[in-house]
């Protein structure tokens, strides 16, 4: 007889009424994390860390970067694709000729990335192609005269597109 109890008592258990869970606050958080990752998209794909001792202008251009070799200029050195080219701060002059219009470390790791572009360009098809564009991040207490000077010596080197990297508008 006790046995038929807990037969039928067996069945009972399982038809207890779920409890409905308020997902509110779950929403709340799905909703920031949504506007976080909207906010921090980068539809160029260009990725570029800034030095801390490189301030840039401020523009309120909304146009987006396209991939190329990036030259960051700060008045303590030039950098080409994160690699040290000139340190000022050595007190190591800087090489110039072509009338002291071509900075030479600068000129010689350039064509050394445009052959190193166009060597891996021959080995694979579908690598990136060379498009002699050259990211500039320019510190914006240098000088115009010397900004010539960088100018002049990309296009010595075979980059003759320039894209100045700026401060965007913040939103």
């Amino acid at each position: 007889m006790r046995n038929n109890r807990l037969i039928r008592k067996r069945g009972n258990r399982n038809r207890e009424e779920v409890e409905e869970i308020d997902i509110t606050s779950l929403l709340d958080i799905l909703v920031i994390m949504l506007v976080f990752l909207i906010r921090s998209y980068n539809a160029s794909g260009v990725v570029i860390n800034v030095p801390k001792n490189i301030k840039l202008p401020d523009s309120k251009s909304q146009s987006l970067n396209t991939a190329g070799v990036v030259v960051q200029v700060a008045p303590t050195g030039i950098w080409v694709d994160d690699k040290e080219v000139v340190n000022t701060e050595k007190k190591v002059s800087i090489v110039y000729d072509h009338e002291g219009r071509r900075i030479v470390p600068l000129y010689n790791e350039l064509i050394q990335k445009k052959q190193d572009i166009k060597r891996t360009e021959k080995m694979s098809p579908n690598a990136t192609k060379f498009t002699g564009t050259v990211n500039l991040l320019v510190d914006k207490s240098i000088k115009y005269n010397y900004v010539k000077k960088l100018l002049y010596t990309c296009a010595e080197a075979g980059y003759l597109r320039y894209k100045f990297v700026v401060l965007g508008p913040q939103m």
